[in-house]
Formats: C-alpha cells, structure tokens, sequence
C-alpha cells in the first residue's frame, strides 16, 4: 500500500463532513496535530442541518442522509481516542426500517429481523415468496462477508489488489452480474423486487445494470438495520466534531478554503478566502473530489475528467401541520412504473413521468425537531442531474409543486395546505453547494468506477482524499470507512517506523456477521 511520504506531524484537514471527521478522530488518536477547516458555521457537510421558522414555531431538518446504518463503523471512529459512542450520541433502532407502498394499494413494513420480516412477506404476499427472501438474505450476508474487509475497508492501489481467494468465490456467485437478475433469482413479486433493488439508485444506476455485489447495499440497511440519532441526523457530525475537539482537534469555522499550496506534487499549505496561510505536512480534502482537484489543486486528470455521474434530486422540506397516521418514519411509495423511472432518470435525461417517492416523517421518531403537532417531512424524488438539459431555475417550483400533488394522490390528503415553511433544494443548489454535476451522489459506481478503478484517495507525496467521490464510495457507512483509509494513507508507515502499533488505524471492531 503506498502511504503518505515524508512528515504526518502536522494534519490540515479541508471539510468537516462525516469523511474528514471520521479522519480527523483516527488521527487524532495516533497523535498527530490536526487542524479542520470548515467554510460553514457547524460541521457536518452534506450532514446539514435547516432550520425553517413557521408560523407555530422552528421546524428543524436534516439536509442531506436520513438514513443512518452500520453504527459500528460510528463506534470505532470513537473507539480510537478512546471513546465510547454511546456518550456523545443516542441512537435507536428502527421498526420498520421502511414502510413501502405500492400502486395497487397494499404496503410492506421493511424489518431487519429476519423471520419477523419473512412474516411479513408472507402475510402480504405468499409463504413461497418469504422462502425466497430467506434465500436472498442468505446470500447477500454471504456478499458482506466477502466484500467488505477485502474490496470496500481496504486501500485498492491497484486491480491487482483484487487478485484474491475472495475475488474468485464472488465470481462463483456471480457478483459481477447485474443486479435486477440476480434479485429476481430469489424474489417473484415485483413488490419485494423493488425493495431489495430500489437501493441502486443509491450508486448512480439501475438494478438493470448495477453489479449484483451492489447489494450489500440492501443487506447494510434491510437486513443490518436503519437507526435514527436523537436530535436528528446532523447531530452525528455534531458529536463527532465534540469528542474529536475533546481530544485536541483544532476547528475553524467560517474557514474558507481556496487553495492548496504545492511544491510540485507535495503539498506544504493551505490557504484561505481571508489570506491566511496554514503550514502542513498532510492535507486532506473533503469537498467533493472533481471540485476538489479543480479549485484546489488547480488540476484535473483525466481519471476525473472522464467520469460519469449519478442522478440527482429534487429535495423539499416541508414543516407542516398535517400528519398522517398510515407512514412510518421513513417511507417508500412507488409508482406503476419501475423500469421507466431509471430511463427517464439514468438514461433518459428526463423528469419521472410516473415518480416514486422517498418520504421521511423526521419527527415520526423525534418530535422536538417541529413545534407541538407540527411535522418535518423530508421528500426526495431521483432527478437527472445538471448533464441533462432542465432549467431548474423554471422546473424547481413546477417540479415541486407537482411533487406535492403526487403526495396528495398517494394518501397525504391536505398536504400542500397544512404546509408552513417550505424549502426546495434542485441540482442547481446542489452545484452551488460545491457537488459536481449538481448531484449529492458523486460519480456513478458503473463496472469502471467501482473499486480500484474509482479515482483513489491520494495524490502527489501527501494529498489524501476522503468522501463519496474517492473509494469506496457513496452512501454513510462508506464514507465513514473513506476517513479510515485516508488515516492509513496518512500514518500507518510512520506508526510502523516510530515502534507504535498501527492497529487503531486499519482496524475496526464491527460485529461479524
């Protein structure tokens, strides 16, 4: 594995989002000095937080990920200055993970107990159904196990990297095939297809053309379980900044960076909107990759030039009076059309013509995020992302108010009426946000950009990158991991050289399945 050349004393970290907070802790704990760098007022990233004011009071939203899995990635990012998760943040557990509703009117509760939720199918659909997710989930646990410590939690410098006893048993079990074929090899109902596929829309492509080792996607939050943080969920960014501040982490908010100071391919500075120049002997970078490299690096290689990137969204956060007692906290509503929403999205460059939607009631779990009887909706619908020719500056309002009146078709009668604060965040607020191509989901994990062949997560003598952009790519529990490997590029050699055991960096204490 190539690691960081020359001193790793000095970490000046670009971004304080889950990636670079989950670095900032593991350097942190190998006792570097780590100085973290924000341009907004709080951490947290695309982990933000919205507060709108109604007339009833402050509706509170999280403005990017609401859905939250594998806390034990969380806790050993605590873990390494020698805290325990669970004194800087309450998680709970969700049940259902997922209410889905589909076009014929029936509904399926997404549980991650297993034979609680093979009840489930089989109640809604059949018992021959239910044997088949048995069969599903025995196979995606299977894909975890063989995938996660060699192919996403490692640094890949190299296809080479991927020659391994795993490699060949994935093969066997046909990972490298499509998705949507693999799933409907254990699923017959197009209800229970959905919900085990509907997560490639996570990794910027359709369960027709995804790689079926995608679906440790689905076993990571159907089957491993989705929780909630207390206070919603930017307070995970919140606790992480406060335990890595308690153990010696500088931050500076209100910090624009604007360049990277290089002397040819070393980085020794970074500097800032206000003209101050901050010394380093590590820089790591958090904005998005592409953005990353062009405004701070000041280049552009071709690995980034040539990518494709996943769709984007349309967002509203909507704090409303009216509540609806059939949803759960996160809900999924589909439309008649399932293949059709992928080519309009993906491929189509065109808005759904028959949209599914994702709903999160946030205060469905934590009521103080709304004044009393009021709800904060979070409403996600896919969108093509900045490549295709839509003017959002015209299509954002349309798009949103046709948004609400699907809402009122698919059962939140009155919606648009009990309605107090409203905000639409489109691919163009995505771009100004600092996302390439307007999208919150980075580059696509098409066959070519997947693994090793996803841009890597160092440059020059001592550039690391973490976030969606670099490996092992979108999604929290990713970029969790991508602050881990960034550490490992950072200090792992050195650790080695000064006599002090490494293990705190590459290793993880997650429970095996």
């Amino acid at each position: 594995m190539n690691t960081v050349q020359g001193p790793t004393d000095r970490v000046v970290i670009v971004g304080a989002g889950l990636g670079g907070l989950s670095a900032a802790l593991r350097l942190a704990g190998a006792g570097r000095q780590v100085t973290v760098l924000e341009r907004a007022s709080v951490p947290g990233g695309r982990a933000g937080r919205r507060e709108l004011a109604g007339a009833s009071g402050t509706y509170r939203f999280d403005t990017g990920p609401t859905v939250l899995t594998m806390p034990d990635l969380i806790a050993d990012a605590f873990d390494c200055v020698g805290e325990s998760m669970e004194d800087w943040l309450t998680l709970r557990p969700l049940d259902p993970l997922y209410r889905a509703f589909f076009p014929d009117g029936s509904r399926l509760d997404v549980r991650a107990d297993v034979e609680a939720m093979a009840a489930e199918i089989a109640a809604t659909i059949g018992p021959a159904e239910a044997a088949g997710y048995r069969r599903y989930v025995d196979y995606v646990a299977r894909l975890y196990t063989l995938e996660f410590d060699r192919f996403i939690d490692s640094n890949l410098d190299s296809p080479l990297g991927l020659l391994t006893p795993e490699l060949a048993r994935l093969v066997a079990m046909g990972a490298f095939g499509r998705l949507a074929p693999r799933v409907d090899r254990y699923l017959d109902d197009p209800r229970t297809q959905r919900v085990f596929s509907f997560q490639a829309m996570y990794a910027g492509v359709s369960p027709q053309q995804a790689l079926a080792l995608y679906a440790v996607i689905s076993y990571m939050d159907s089957v491993a379980g989705v929780f909630v943080p207390e206070g919603g969920m930017h307070a995970l960014p919140v606790a992480m900044a406060a335990a890595a501040q308690a153990h010696g982490v500088d931050f500076r908010y209100d910090t624009d960076v604007t360049s990277v100071e290089r002397d040819g391919d070393r980085a020794v500075a970074v500097r800032t909107a206000d003209g101050e120049r901050i010394p380093a002997d590590v820089v790591v970078l958090n904005p998005d990759l592409p953005v990353a490299y062009r405004d701070l690096l000041g280049i552009e290689p071709w690995s980034v030039r040539r990518l494709r990137y996943s769709p984007s969204c349309l967002l509203l956060l909507a704090g409303s009076r009216a509540g609806y007692r059939q949803i759960a906290h996160h809900n999924l509503h589909f439309g008649r059309a399932w293949r059709e929403v992928f080519d309009d999205v993906v491929s189509g460059g065109r808005l759904m013509r028959d949209p599914s939607i994702f709903v999160s009631d946030l205060t469905h779990s934590d009521p103080s995020l709304a004044p009393d009887g009021g709800h904060a909706y979070y409403v996600l619908l896919p969108t093509p992302n900045l490549t295709a020719d839509i003017d959002w500056r015209t299509e954002g309002p349309r798009y949103a108010q046709e948004a609400m009146g699907v809402l009122e078709d698919r059962g939140y009668i009155g919606f648009a009426d009990g309605v107090e604060v409203l905000d639409v965040t489109t691919p163009l607020d995505w771009q100004a946000c600092g996302m390439e191509r307007g999208t919150p989901f980075a580059a696509a994990h098409t066959f070519t950009q997947t693994g090793p062949f996803r841009p890597g997560n160092r440059w020059g003598q001592n550039v690391v990158f973490v976030g969606s952009g670099t490996q092992p790519g979108v999604g929290v529990p990713m970029v969790l991991v991508s602050g881990r490997l960034a550490a490992e590029r950072a200090v792992r050699e050195h650790l080695v050289a000064e006599g002090r055991r490494p293990e705190r960096i590459p290793q993880h204490s997650r429970k095996r399945i």
